[in-house]
């Protein structure tokens, strides 16, 4: 393998991981991690928002507070490299469970521009095409998703740094 082959799959790579930071950082209200995956300079143009990185994430943290639970799948990723500039398309599953139903589903792509300033990949803008939303009735055969984020759940997931995510090493319960 050659060092101009060895560089674009680094390149690759590092695109792809700004993509999954992205939807961790929603999906754990993590504003922190999210904003890192813009350049300050960037717009998004979000469905019913177009702003700032910053105002962005203040949005998206009041949409994604609506749900008990979130879910930002990155699904097929086409990417356009031409140098430190790629153009991306994307497509995402998105998964919001309410308290009581009915929960929310929206799928679509991300089509972006990232841009490598100073050796670090970024997203310098992003049109989100939204081309599905539904309402998804709630299962009887599943728990309450609100059990998921107390103590006594054997899911103990937070949407917060406290998650299991979070932990190095992450600790399993211990057996009864």
């Amino acid at each position: 393998m050659n060092e101009t082959t060895l560089v674009e799959l680094i390149d690759r790579h590092e695109i792809h991981q700004v993509l999954l930071r992205y939807a961790r950082g929603l999906d754990r209200l993590d504003r922190e991690l999210a904003r890192s995956c813009y350049w300050d300079d960037a717009i998004e143009d979000h469905g019913h928002f177009v702003g700032t990185p910053d105002a962005f994430v203040t949005w998206a943290d009041g949409t994604t507070l609506m749900f008990e639970a979130t879910q930002h799948a990155i699904l097929n990723h086409v990417c356009d490299l031409q140098g430190d500039d790629a153009f991306c398309e994307t497509y995402y599953h998105f998964s919001g469970v309410s308290a009581e139903g009915p929960h929310f589903m929206s799928t679509g792509r991300y089509v972006d521009h990232l841009q490598k300033r100073g050796g670090e990949w970024r997203i310098a803008n992003r049109v989100t095409l939204v081309e599905g939303t539904y309402d998804v009735p709630r299962a009887e055969i599943a728990p309450h998703p609100s059990t998921a984020y107390t103590p006594e759940a054997p899911c103990q997931a937070t949407r917060d740094r406290n998650d299991v995510s979070y932990h190095r090493p992450p600790v399993p319960r211990r057996p009864a």
